[in-house]
Protein backbone atom coordinates (compact mmCIF):
# COMPACT_ATOMS: atom_id res chain seq x y z
CA UNK A 1 0.00 0.00 0.00
CA UNK A 2 1.21 3.73 -0.50
CA UNK A 3 1.46 5.96 2.27
CA UNK A 4 -0.85 8.89 1.38
CA UNK A 5 -3.90 9.55 3.35
CA UNK A 6 -7.15 7.89 1.74
CA UNK A 7 -10.77 9.26 1.94
CA UNK A 8 -14.10 7.12 0.46
CA UNK A 9 -13.89 9.70 -2.88
CA UNK A 10 -10.10 9.36 -2.61
CA UNK A 11 -9.63 8.58 -6.64
CA UNK A 12 -9.99 12.54 -7.26
CA UNK A 13 -7.39 13.80 -5.01
CA UNK A 14 -3.75 14.09 -6.46
CA UNK A 15 -1.16 10.91 -5.42
CA UNK A 16 1.60 12.25 -3.38
CA UNK A 17 5.37 12.34 -4.81
CA UNK A 18 6.77 10.23 -2.88
CA UNK A 19 5.12 7.07 -1.21
CA UNK A 20 5.69 4.30 0.94
CA UNK A 21 4.67 0.18 -0.20
CA UNK A 22 3.83 -3.18 1.98
CA UNK A 23 6.61 -5.39 0.40
CA UNK A 24 5.39 -9.25 1.13
CA UNK A 25 7.88 -11.90 1.91
CA UNK A 26 9.24 -14.32 -1.12
CA UNK A 27 8.17 -17.80 -0.09
CA UNK A 28 8.40 -20.76 -1.98
CA UNK A 29 4.98 -21.80 -3.11
CA UNK A 30 3.95 -25.28 -2.73
CA UNK A 31 4.70 -27.64 -6.16
CA UNK A 32 1.24 -29.17 -7.34
CA UNK A 33 2.93 -30.25 -10.60
CA UNK A 34 2.14 -33.97 -9.48
CA UNK A 35 -1.78 -33.02 -10.00
CA UNK A 36 -3.32 -33.37 -13.61
CA UNK A 37 -6.78 -32.69 -12.10
CA UNK A 38 -7.03 -28.77 -12.97
CA UNK A 39 -10.36 -28.85 -10.92
CA UNK A 40 -9.12 -30.13 -7.74
CA UNK A 41 -5.63 -28.28 -8.48
CA UNK A 42 -7.56 -24.86 -8.65
CA UNK A 43 -9.55 -25.91 -5.30
CA UNK A 44 -6.23 -26.48 -3.45
CA UNK A 45 -4.72 -23.76 -4.35
CA UNK A 46 -7.34 -21.41 -3.60
CA UNK A 47 -7.85 -22.03 -0.26
CA UNK A 48 -3.58 -23.07 0.33
CA UNK A 49 -3.31 -20.17 2.71
CA UNK A 50 -6.38 -19.75 4.53
CA UNK A 51 -7.29 -20.86 8.01
CA UNK A 52 -9.43 -23.15 9.30
CA UNK A 53 -12.61 -21.29 10.35
CA UNK A 54 -12.82 -20.96 13.70
CA UNK A 55 -9.20 -20.42 14.05
CA UNK A 56 -8.36 -18.25 17.50
CA UNK A 57 -5.87 -16.36 15.94
CA UNK A 58 -2.61 -15.36 18.50
CA UNK A 59 -0.73 -12.50 18.27
CA UNK A 60 2.05 -11.36 20.06
CA UNK A 61 3.97 -7.78 20.11
CA UNK A 62 7.89 -7.59 20.16
CA UNK A 63 9.25 -6.21 22.98
CA UNK A 64 12.95 -6.31 22.39
CA UNK A 65 15.27 -5.27 20.29
CA UNK A 66 14.06 -2.08 21.02
CA UNK A 67 13.65 -1.24 17.10
CA UNK A 68 10.91 -3.50 17.20
CA UNK A 69 9.36 -1.75 19.89
CA UNK A 70 6.14 -0.24 18.54
CA UNK A 71 4.81 1.92 22.24
CA UNK A 72 1.61 1.92 23.49
CA UNK A 73 -0.37 4.22 20.34
CA UNK A 74 1.00 1.51 17.77
CA UNK A 75 -0.24 -1.55 19.62
CA UNK A 76 -3.47 -0.39 20.08
CA UNK A 77 -3.83 0.33 16.62
CA UNK A 78 -3.30 -2.98 15.36
CA UNK A 79 -5.90 -3.76 18.38
CA UNK A 80 -8.52 -1.42 17.10
CA UNK A 81 -7.83 -3.38 13.44
CA UNK A 82 -8.18 -6.80 14.36
CA UNK A 83 -11.33 -5.46 16.26
CA UNK A 84 -12.71 -3.83 12.64
CA UNK A 85 -12.16 -7.49 11.01
CA UNK A 86 -13.76 -9.33 14.07
CA UNK A 87 -16.94 -6.81 14.13
CA UNK A 88 -17.83 -8.38 10.70
CA UNK A 89 -19.23 -11.81 12.82
CA UNK A 90 -16.56 -13.75 10.71
CA UNK A 91 -15.86 -17.18 12.47
CA UNK A 92 -12.40 -16.19 13.18
CA UNK A 93 -10.95 -14.55 16.82
CA UNK A 94 -8.08 -12.64 17.84
CA UNK A 95 -5.76 -13.09 21.37
CA UNK A 96 -3.21 -11.35 22.51
CA UNK A 97 -0.75 -12.95 24.46
CA UNK A 98 2.20 -12.24 26.08
CA UNK A 99 4.65 -15.24 24.99
CA UNK A 100 6.24 -15.53 21.86
CA UNK A 101 5.72 -19.06 21.77
CA UNK A 102 2.10 -19.12 22.11
CA UNK A 103 1.62 -16.68 19.16
CA UNK A 104 0.69 -17.97 15.30
CA UNK A 105 1.25 -13.76 14.19
CA UNK A 106 4.51 -11.96 15.89
CA UNK A 107 4.49 -8.33 15.17
CA UNK A 108 7.00 -6.11 15.07
CA UNK A 109 7.76 -2.19 14.24
CA UNK A 110 10.91 -1.27 12.60
CA UNK A 111 10.97 1.77 11.06
CA UNK A 112 13.39 0.79 8.81
CA UNK A 113 12.05 -2.35 7.69
CA UNK A 114 8.61 -1.40 5.86
CA UNK A 115 5.39 -2.73 6.34
CA UNK A 116 4.99 -6.31 5.36
CA UNK A 117 3.44 -9.83 6.31
CA UNK A 118 3.18 -13.03 5.65
CA UNK A 119 -0.06 -14.13 4.23
CA UNK A 120 -2.30 -16.62 6.12
CA UNK A 121 -0.93 -20.05 7.02
CA UNK A 122 2.12 -18.83 5.38
CA UNK A 123 3.38 -17.11 9.03
CA UNK A 124 3.39 -20.86 10.46
CA UNK A 125 4.77 -22.84 7.34
CA UNK A 126 7.69 -20.52 6.01
CA UNK A 127 8.41 -18.42 9.88
CA UNK A 128 8.12 -21.43 12.84
CA UNK A 129 10.78 -19.45 14.75
CA UNK A 130 9.26 -17.48 17.57
CA UNK A 131 12.08 -15.42 17.04
CA UNK A 132 10.78 -14.13 13.93
CA UNK A 133 8.46 -11.58 13.06
CA UNK A 134 5.51 -12.50 10.48
CA UNK A 135 4.08 -9.41 10.83
CA UNK A 136 6.26 -5.26 10.70
CA UNK A 137 4.57 -2.50 10.62
CA UNK A 138 7.26 0.14 9.23
CA UNK A 139 5.24 4.38 9.97
CA UNK A 140 3.01 5.64 11.93
CA UNK A 141 -0.67 3.38 12.23
CA UNK A 142 -2.01 6.57 13.77
CA UNK A 143 -2.88 8.44 11.08
CA UNK A 144 -5.96 7.64 8.34
CA UNK A 145 -3.52 6.10 6.17
CA UNK A 146 -1.84 4.02 8.55
CA UNK A 147 -5.03 3.47 9.58
CA UNK A 148 -5.43 1.52 6.44
CA UNK A 149 -2.08 0.45 6.24
CA UNK A 150 -3.03 -2.03 9.15
CA UNK A 151 -6.10 -3.19 7.75
CA UNK A 152 -4.11 -4.12 4.60
CA UNK A 153 -1.30 -5.89 6.79
CA UNK A 154 -3.66 -8.04 8.89
CA UNK A 155 -5.80 -8.52 5.60
CA UNK A 156 -2.48 -10.55 4.54
CA UNK A 157 -2.76 -12.48 7.63
CA UNK A 158 -5.79 -13.64 6.84
CA UNK A 159 -5.15 -15.02 3.90
CA UNK A 160 -5.55 -12.28 1.17
CA UNK A 161 -2.83 -11.39 -1.57
CA UNK A 162 -2.05 -7.98 -3.13
CA UNK A 163 -5.21 -7.35 -5.17
CA UNK A 164 -3.65 -5.06 -7.86
CA UNK A 165 -1.91 -8.60 -9.03
CA UNK A 166 -4.86 -10.21 -9.58
CA UNK A 167 -4.92 -11.56 -13.24
CA UNK A 168 -8.48 -10.75 -13.68
CA UNK A 169 -7.49 -7.42 -13.13
CA UNK A 170 -6.56 -6.79 -16.55
CA UNK A 171 -3.32 -4.36 -15.66
CA UNK A 172 -0.83 -3.49 -17.89
CA UNK A 173 2.18 -2.19 -16.63
CA UNK A 174 4.58 0.27 -18.04
CA UNK A 175 7.23 -1.91 -16.52
CA UNK A 176 10.26 0.33 -16.56
CA UNK A 177 8.50 2.74 -15.43
CA UNK A 178 7.18 1.31 -12.56
CA UNK A 179 11.09 -0.13 -11.80
CA UNK A 180 12.12 3.86 -11.82
CA UNK A 181 9.36 4.44 -9.50
CA UNK A 182 9.86 2.10 -6.64
CA UNK A 183 13.69 1.62 -7.16
CA UNK A 184 14.21 5.37 -5.56
CA UNK A 185 13.30 6.71 -2.34
CA UNK A 186 11.51 6.09 -0.58
CA UNK A 187 11.29 2.32 -1.02
CA UNK A 188 14.27 1.60 -2.86
CA UNK A 189 13.45 -1.67 -4.26
CA UNK A 190 15.76 -3.80 -5.70
CA UNK A 191 13.56 -4.62 -9.61
CA UNK A 192 13.44 -8.47 -7.96
CA UNK A 193 11.29 -6.85 -5.14
CA UNK A 194 9.80 -5.17 -7.62
CA UNK A 195 8.54 -7.37 -9.63
CA UNK A 196 7.87 -9.70 -6.89
CA UNK A 197 4.89 -7.07 -5.25
CA UNK A 198 3.73 -5.31 -8.61
CA UNK A 199 4.61 -6.72 -11.65
CA UNK A 200 4.09 -10.58 -10.92
CA UNK A 201 0.73 -11.98 -11.36
CA UNK A 202 -1.22 -14.52 -9.18
CA UNK A 203 -1.32 -17.53 -10.36
CA UNK A 204 -4.87 -17.60 -11.54
CA UNK A 205 -5.92 -20.72 -10.37
CA UNK A 206 -5.54 -19.48 -6.89
CA UNK A 207 -8.21 -16.89 -8.05
CA UNK A 208 -11.69 -17.13 -6.84
CA UNK A 209 -13.22 -14.17 -6.47
CA UNK A 210 -14.10 -10.93 -8.28
CA UNK A 211 -12.90 -9.86 -11.78
CA UNK A 212 -10.90 -6.83 -10.02
CA UNK A 213 -12.14 -4.45 -7.18
CA UNK A 214 -9.81 -1.53 -7.66
CA UNK A 215 -11.52 -0.36 -4.00
CA UNK A 216 -10.05 -3.22 -2.19
CA UNK A 217 -7.88 -2.80 0.97
CA UNK A 218 -5.85 -4.95 -0.55
CA UNK A 219 -4.78 -2.37 -3.68
CA UNK A 220 -1.74 -0.34 -3.71
CA UNK A 221 -2.17 3.15 -4.72
CA UNK A 222 -0.27 3.99 -8.24
CA UNK A 223 0.57 7.67 -9.73
CA UNK A 224 -0.61 7.95 -12.93
CA UNK A 225 2.19 6.94 -15.70
CA UNK A 226 2.34 3.40 -14.62
CA UNK A 227 -0.27 1.72 -15.96
CA UNK A 228 -0.99 1.27 -19.60
CA UNK A 229 -3.97 -0.38 -19.20
CA UNK A 230 -7.13 0.37 -17.94
CA UNK A 231 -6.04 3.73 -19.96
CA UNK A 232 -7.71 6.12 -17.69
CA UNK A 233 -4.95 5.30 -15.42
CA UNK A 234 -2.37 6.60 -17.82
CA UNK A 235 -3.09 10.35 -17.22
CA UNK A 236 -4.75 9.79 -13.91
CA UNK A 237 -3.43 7.96 -10.20
CA UNK A 238 -5.21 5.04 -9.51
CA UNK A 239 -6.24 5.52 -5.72
CA UNK A 240 -8.69 3.16 -3.79
CA UNK A 241 -11.27 4.50 -1.33
CA UNK A 242 -10.29 4.08 2.22
CA UNK A 243 -11.45 1.22 4.66
CA UNK A 244 -12.84 -1.97 3.09
CA UNK A 245 -14.25 -2.26 0.53
CA UNK A 246 -17.87 -3.88 -0.14
CA UNK A 247 -15.81 -6.69 -1.89
CA UNK A 248 -13.46 -7.39 0.95
CA UNK A 249 -16.03 -7.82 3.33
CA UNK A 250 -18.08 -10.04 1.60
CA UNK A 251 -15.43 -12.23 0.72
CA UNK A 252 -14.09 -12.35 4.54
CA UNK A 253 -17.57 -13.67 5.05
CA UNK A 254 -17.67 -16.32 2.68
CA UNK A 255 -14.19 -17.54 4.02
CA UNK A 256 -15.18 -17.22 7.52
CA UNK A 257 -18.54 -17.80 8.15
CA UNK A 258 -20.00 -16.80 11.69
CA UNK A 259 -19.60 -20.27 13.79
CA UNK A 260 -22.70 -22.05 14.90
CA UNK A 261 -23.43 -21.83 18.45
CA UNK A 262 -23.85 -25.66 18.74
CA UNK A 263 -22.08 -28.77 17.25
CA UNK A 264 -22.60 -32.42 16.96
CA UNK A 265 -20.57 -34.89 19.26
CA UNK A 266 -17.71 -36.59 17.07
CA UNK A 267 -17.78 -39.98 19.74
CA UNK A 268 -15.44 -42.89 19.28
CA UNK A 269 -15.85 -45.69 16.56
CA UNK A 270 -18.81 -43.45 15.33
CA UNK A 271 -18.29 -42.26 11.16
CA UNK A 272 -19.79 -39.53 10.68
CA UNK A 273 -20.05 -38.85 6.82
CA UNK A 274 -18.89 -35.39 4.97
CA UNK A 275 -21.96 -33.74 2.70
CA UNK A 276 -20.15 -30.16 2.41
CA UNK A 277 -19.24 -28.75 -1.28
CA UNK A 278 -15.38 -27.16 -1.54
CA UNK A 279 -14.60 -24.54 0.85
CA UNK A 280 -17.12 -25.50 2.93
CA UNK A 281 -15.94 -26.56 6.46
CA UNK A 282 -17.76 -29.01 9.15
CA UNK A 283 -17.32 -29.08 12.82
CA UNK A 284 -17.33 -31.67 15.82
CA UNK A 285 -17.00 -31.20 19.63
CA UNK A 286 -15.26 -34.40 21.09
CA UNK A 287 -15.67 -35.20 24.86
CA UNK A 288 -13.77 -37.75 25.80
CA UNK A 289 -14.90 -39.92 28.92
CA UNK A 290 -11.42 -41.37 29.29
CA UNK A 291 -7.87 -40.08 28.53
CA UNK A 292 -5.86 -41.60 26.56
CA UNK A 293 -4.13 -41.30 22.84
CA UNK A 294 -6.61 -40.97 20.19
CA UNK A 295 -6.69 -41.01 16.15
CA UNK A 296 -9.29 -38.61 14.25
CA UNK A 297 -9.13 -39.90 10.79
CA UNK A 298 -11.09 -38.87 7.33
CA UNK A 299 -12.02 -41.62 5.12
CA UNK A 300 -12.45 -41.20 1.32
CA UNK A 301 -10.77 -39.74 -2.17
CA UNK A 302 -10.89 -35.77 -0.76
CA UNK A 303 -8.13 -33.00 0.30
CA UNK A 304 -8.70 -31.41 3.86
CA UNK A 305 -6.93 -29.72 6.09
CA UNK A 306 -8.06 -30.69 9.42
CA UNK A 307 -7.04 -28.93 12.58
CA UNK A 308 -7.61 -30.14 16.73
CA UNK A 309 -8.66 -27.53 20.01
CA UNK A 310 -8.92 -27.84 22.96
CA UNK A 311 -11.66 -25.41 24.73
CA UNK A 312 -9.81 -23.55 27.79
CA UNK A 313 -11.98 -20.83 29.34
CA UNK A 314 -14.18 -20.42 26.36
CA UNK A 315 -11.19 -19.99 23.59
CA UNK A 316 -10.54 -22.85 21.36
CA UNK A 317 -6.49 -23.21 21.48
CA UNK A 318 -4.51 -25.02 18.64
CA UNK A 319 -3.24 -28.16 19.78
CA UNK A 320 -2.39 -30.26 16.34
CA UNK A 321 -3.22 -30.23 12.51
CA UNK A 322 -2.91 -32.43 8.77
CA UNK A 323 -3.33 -30.86 5.29
CA UNK A 324 -3.78 -33.65 3.51
CA UNK A 325 -4.34 -31.97 0.06
CA UNK A 326 -2.80 -32.77 -3.19
CA UNK A 327 -1.82 -35.98 -1.61
CA UNK A 328 -3.21 -39.71 -1.89
CA UNK A 329 -3.54 -40.35 2.18
CA UNK A 330 -6.44 -39.03 4.63
CA UNK A 331 -5.85 -36.08 7.14
CA UNK A 332 -5.07 -38.07 10.38
CA UNK A 333 -4.53 -36.65 13.90
CA UNK A 334 -3.24 -38.57 16.91
CA UNK A 335 -2.98 -36.85 20.55
CA UNK A 336 -3.54 -37.72 23.74
CA UNK A 337 -7.16 -36.13 24.83
CA UNK A 338 -8.07 -35.65 28.79
CA UNK A 339 -11.09 -36.94 30.40
CA UNK A 340 -13.59 -33.98 31.11
CA UNK A 341 -11.93 -31.79 28.77
CA UNK A 342 -13.54 -30.42 25.28
CA UNK A 343 -11.75 -30.50 21.75
CA UNK A 344 -13.19 -29.18 18.68
CA UNK A 345 -12.22 -30.84 14.97
CA UNK A 346 -12.44 -28.70 12.44
CA UNK A 347 -12.43 -30.15 8.75
CA UNK A 348 -12.34 -27.84 5.77
CA UNK A 349 -13.08 -29.17 2.55
CA UNK A 350 -10.39 -28.57 -0.71
CA UNK A 351 -12.31 -31.11 -3.34
CA UNK A 352 -13.93 -34.52 -2.70
CA UNK A 353 -13.83 -37.04 -6.06
CA UNK A 354 -18.01 -36.97 -4.87
CA UNK A 355 -19.41 -34.51 -2.76
CA UNK A 356 -20.61 -36.34 0.49
CA UNK A 357 -17.92 -39.45 -0.39
CA UNK A 358 -16.09 -38.80 2.41
CA UNK A 359 -16.10 -39.54 6.60
CA UNK A 360 -14.72 -38.52 9.86
CA UNK A 361 -13.60 -40.89 12.73
CA UNK A 362 -12.37 -41.07 16.13
CA UNK A 363 -11.35 -44.17 17.59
Amino acid sequence: MTAKNKTKHACEEPLADTHLCCSLPEVQERDLSHIYDGFRLRLIAVMDKVWVNGTNLTYFFFKSPAYWRGGSAQEQAVRDTFSIWKELDIGLTFQEVDNAADAMVRIGFDQSDGSWSYIGRDSIDFASDTARRTVNFGWDLTTSYGRDTALHELGHVLGFPHEHQNPKAGIVWDEEKVYASLGGPPNNWSRQQTHWNIIRKIAANTVDGSDWDKDSIMHYQFQAGLIKKPTEYQTRPLIPASGLSAIDIQTVKRLYPSLAKKLPELRPYESQRFDIAAGEQIDFVINPVTSRKYKIQTFGQMDTVMVLFEVRDGIPEYLDGDDDSGLDYNAKITFRLHRGREYIVRTRLYYALSQGGGAIMLY
